[in-house]
């Protein structure tokens, strides 16, 4: 069924983090009732939208990783592309900013 996508190890732990995320928030929003805030985006946000907001920049910050992993291996003259994992953390960092300020 899976078989189409690469199913690596950083690939596993990025998507087990949103759902965990999914169950947290929904877990979270049932205790605690959201209230709007207006962070450093330019509009009043939920937690739910700042998590949709998060996700999103993630994944971009992801793709754009691997879109430019080969030519970074080029202008870093390094013999392997850079560890995927580096992008994993790099996307979390800014997930949890845009959870925290946004």
């Amino acid at each position: 069924m899976f078989e189409w996508m690469a199913w690596t190890t950083p690939v596993a732990v990025f998507f087990s983090c949103i759902v965990l995320m999914l169950i947290g928030m929904t877990v979270w929003e049932i205790k605690s009732p959201t209230t709007m805030r207006k962070g450093f985006l330019p509009m009043e946000t939920t937690r739910g939208d700042r998590l949709f907001v998060g996700l999103l920049s993630a994944a971009y910050v992801n793709l754009a990783f691997i879109g430019l992993s080969g030519r970074m291996m080029e202008w870093m003259s390094l013999e392997a592309e850079p560890s995927i994992w580096i992008s994993f953390v790099a996307s979390m960092a800014l997930l949890g900013l845009v959870m925290r300020k946004g």
